[in-house]
C-alpha cells in the first residue's frame, strides 16, 4: 500500500448543497481555499428541507470569519433576530418560559445570580428569576439593539441570533464562496467506486456519466448518507426512545405584527408546534410523535394555531432521532442529517454543521487518514451531540404533564445517568457545573430546569452573607438598570428597518 501519511489532501468533494454543503464550501474555501480544490456536487430534483429556519448565537461567529456583513446577510435572507425561545405549555398547560441568551442578573463574587434570586424567592412569593433579565424584558416589549455590555457593569449586552430562510441562506453561501474558487457541479450520484485496497471511496459517477475523483469526501446527502451510510455501511444510533418525535407538518403563513424577537415552541398533546418570525412571513411547523398522533390530527392541530392565514399547503417531513456511530469514517465526513438529527427544539441543526466544519478544519488530514486524528474527531463531534441530547430530554422529562399518553410516557421514562445526575444536583442545591464540551451554558440548564419546575432546595450559603436589605437593595439595583437599558431600544422591526436601508 502507498504510503499516503505525508501527502496533503488536495481535492474535497462535497456531495450536497443545502445548508450543510454550503456552509462547509464556504468555511473550508475561506480557511483553506488556496490549499484545496473544492467541488459541490448537488441537484437541483433533489429538494431540501427549506423551512424558516432558528439559529443560536454561534452563527455570528461563522458569519464573522466568512466577513459576511450582518445588514446584507438579513436583507438577502428576510431574516429577523432571536433572543431566546419562548416555551408554552411544557411544565404544564398554560405555564410560559423564556429560554434567553442571556444570563439573568449580576454574578456576585463568583456565585451565580440564580442563588441570590432563589434566597430572595424564598420569602417572595410570585419572584421570577426572569424579572432580572435584559433578553426577557427587550423580548417582552419587541426591542432590539447593540449592546454590548449594560454600563459600567459585569451585566453583559444583548446576545441574539438569526431567524431566517434557510433556503436563501444557502443560496447567499453560493454567492459567496463561488468567487472563493468552489466549483459547484449539477448533477446526481449513480455510483460509488472503493478503493479496494483501502475501503476509501475513490470517485463518484455522475448521472451525466462523469467521474468525479477526491482524497476527502463529505457527506451533506441528508438522512440517506449516500456516502458514510449506503457506501461505508456506518451504523445509525437510535435515540427515539428519548425523543420519539419523527414527524414534522411545516407550513408558512402571512406575517403579523409585532415581529416578534424570539421563536416560539408551543407543546401540544403528543409534540410541538415552532412559530419562527421572518421579515415576510411566519414559518409554522408541528413536531409529533407518529406512535402518540396521527399526521391528519397533526396538521389539524397546526392549521388551527396558526396566527394568520396560510400561504402554503402543509407538507409532511419525516426524520429520526440520533446519530452516526461514527461521523468520520474512513476519507468520509458526514455533515447535516447524513451525521445525525437532534429535533428543533432548541435551534441547535445548523450550529452542529458548522462546529463539525471547525473540527474538521482543525483536524484536517492528509492523504494518510491517521487513525487518531479521524478517531478525536469523533470522540468530540460525538461528545456535543451526546450532551445536547441530554439537554433536550430535559425539556420532556421535567413535565407535569399528564394529560396525554404522550407527556405520561415523557413524565416516566428512563433518562441518561448524566442527566439524571445534574437534575438531581440542580434540585437539592442550585449548584450547575457546565461539561467543557457542553454547547449550553449553566444559564441555559438553569432556565429550562426553573421554566419547567425543577426548583432547588437551598442555595449557596455564602448569600447569606447579605442582609435582607441589602439583598433586596442589589435586586432593586439590576432590574432598575435592565430598565434603564432596553426602554432606549428601538422596536425589532424599526431596528431591522434602520439596518438593512
Amino acid at each position: 500500500m502507498t504510503n499516503r501519511s505525508h501527502t496533503p489532501v488536495t481535492s474535497v468533494v462535497i456531495v450536497g448543497g443545502g445548508t450543510a454543503g454550503w456552509i462547509a464550501a464556504a468555511a473550508l474555501s475561506k480557511t483553506l481555499g488556496k490549499a484545496i480544490d473544492i467541488r459541490l456536487i448537488e441537484s437541483d430534483a433533489i429538494g431540501t428541507v427549506g423551512v424558516g429556519e432558528a439559529t443560536i448565537p454561534q452563527i455570528r461567529r461563522l458569519n464573522g470569519i466568512l466577513g459576511i456583513d450582518e445588514a446584507a446577510f438579513v436583507r438577502a435572507t428576510n431574516g429577523s433576530f432571536k433572543l431566546g425561545i419562548e416555551f408554552n405549555n411544557w411544565g404544564r398547560r398554560g405555564d410560559s418560559y423564556l429560554h434567553t441568551f442571556g444570563d439573568a442578573g449580576i454574578n456576585l463574587q463568583g456565585i451565580p445570580f440564580h442563588h441570590f434570586w432563589r434566597r430572595h424567592a424564598n420569602t417572595e412569593t410570585g419572584s421570577s428569576l426572569w424579572d432580572y433579565s435584559l433578553h426577557h424584558r427587550a423580548a417582552y416589549t419587541h426591542r432590539m439593539g447593540q449592546v454590548d455590555r449594560v454600563g459600567r457593569t459585569a451585566m453583559t449586552g444583548l446576545a441574539y441570533a438569526y431567524h431566517f430562510d434557510a433556503t436563501a441562506y444557502a443560496l447567499f453561501l453560493r454567492k459567496l464562496c463561488e468567487p472563493w474558487g468552489v466549483t459547484r457541479t449539477e448533477g446526481k450520484v449513480i455510483d460509488i467506486a472503493l478503493d479496494g485496497e483501502t475501503g476509501h471511496v475513490a470517485a463518484l459517477t455522475l448521472e451525466s456519466g462523469e467521474r468525479v475523483d477526491g482524497d476527502l469526501f463529505i457527506d451533506c446527502t441528508g438522512f440517506r448518507g449516500l456516502l458514510i451510510g449506503d457506501a461505508l455501511d456506518v451504523g445509525w444510533q437510535d435515540w427515539s426512545h428519548w425523543l420519539p418525535m419523527d414527524r414534522a407538518v411545516t407550513v408558512p403563513c402571512e406575517r403579523t405584527d409585532p415581529l416578534l424577537p424570539y421563536t416560539k415552541a408551543t407543546a401540544h398533546g403528543a409534540g410541538w408546534q415552532w412559530r419562527i418570525p421572518l421579515q415576510h412571513r411566519t414559518g409554522n411547523g408541528h413536531v409529533f410523535a407518529s406512535n402518540f398522533m396521527s399526521e391528519d390530527e397533526a396538521t389539524a392541530i397546526l392549521l388551527d394555531n396558526l396566527d394568520a392565514a396560510p400561504t402554503a399547503e402543509p407538507r409532511t417531513l419525516r426524520f429520526r432521532t440520533g446519530r452516526r456511530e461514527h461521523l468520520w469514517h474512513k476519507n468520509v465526513v458526514s455533515l447535516g442529517l447524513a451525521s445525525g438529527f437532534l429535533e428543533p427544539l432548541e435551534s441547535t441543526s445548523i450550529h452542529i454543521i458548522q462546529s463539525n466544519v471547525s473540527r474538521l478544519i482543525e483536524l484536517f488530514p492528509d492523504q494518510g487518514f491517521s487513525d487518531a486524528n479521524v478517531a478525536e474527531y469523533n470522540r468530540v463531534v460525538t461528545r456535543e451531540y451526546d450532551l445536547i441530547r441530554d439537554f433536550l430530554i430535559l425539556h420532556y422529562c421535567c413535565t407535569q404533564r399528564g394529560d396525554t399518553a404522550f407527556w405520561r410516557h415523557c413524565a416516566t421514562m428512563a433518562v441518561p445517568d448524566s442527566l439524571a445526575h445534574k437534575m438531581e444536583l440542580f434540585r437539592t442545591s442550585g449548584h450547575l457545573f457546565r461539561d467543557p464540551d457542553d454547547l449550553f451554558r449553566e444559564s441555559s440548564w438553569v432556565q429550562v430546569m426553573l421554566g419547567q419546575g425543577v426548583r432547588p432546595e437551598s442555595w449557596h450559603r455564602h448569600v447569606d452573607q447579605l442582609s435582607d436589605a441589602q439583598l433586596a437593595q442589589f435586586l432593586s439595583d439590576v432590574r432598575q438598570l435592565i430598565a434603564k437599558t432596553t426602554d432606549p431600544l428601538p422596536s425589532h422591526a424599526d431596528y431591522i428597518r434602520q439596518l438593512t436601508g
